[in-house]
């Protein structure tokens, strides 16, 4: 049985939907659809919840300094420079600058005196549902971090601004939220 499409819904109509694996963080769905032009057609969405990521500003004797970590990336095996960045799946009711505080403490042990929320971004629009918001963390105090087993491996290292930049620029950062993030800031003036 065919649905109707719905309204904004770009011209395709999902005939089925069917969950195709499921894990606490994770759900991947297979969708029949009709495309606008009439055929039929598969579409594998994966379904994640909502992440921020965090660019942590210190005021350094150089210039401004970023807070980054590095950490082993599984799916791709090796290690990625990024900025601070998360999700709570146990905790679907926090808003998305508890999320950022708490993930930046987590992962670093930084406590932020202000955060500001420079926008929203999706991580692949074109095969997930996630969206993010991207922050900027200062007034930052040093505590212990609280990283979960998964996080084990993670180092910190704080950088100036200039190489975060020439880091994007030479290809050492790769991570495409933590170049959104920066580049969503920097367009909004804050760095």
């Amino acid at each position: 049985m065919t649905q109707s499409p719905k309204p904004d819904a770009g011209g395709y109509t999902t005939v089925s939907t069917r969950t195709a694996y499921e894990n606490p963080w994770t759900r991947v769905r297979e969708d029949i659809i009709i495309r606008p032009g009439g055929k039929q057609g598969l579409y594998g969405v994966v379904e994640r919840g909502d992440f921020v990521v965090v660019l942590p500003l210190w005021d350094g004797p150089d210039g401004p300094r970023v807070t980054l970590i590095r950490q082993y990336r599984y799916p791709i095996g090796k290690r990625m420079w990024e900025l601070p960045m998360g999700m709570w799946e146990h905790r679907p009711d926090a808003t998305p600058e508890d999320v950022a505080r708490g993930e930046l403490r987590e992962e670093t042990g930084l406590i932020a005196g202000e955060m500001r929320d420079a926008g929203l971004m999706y991580q692949g629009a074109g095969y997930t549902t996630q969206k993010g918001r991207a922050y900027l963390a200062t007034g930052l105090q040093q505590g212990p971090h609280q990283r979960e087993e998964t996080e084990e491996d993670i180092t910190t290292h704080i950088v100036t601004l200039k190489e975060m930049e020439a880091m994007i620029v030479d290809g050492r950062i790769t991570c495409m939220v933590t170049i959104a993030a920066f580049g969503l800031i920097r367009t909004r003036g804050w760095i």
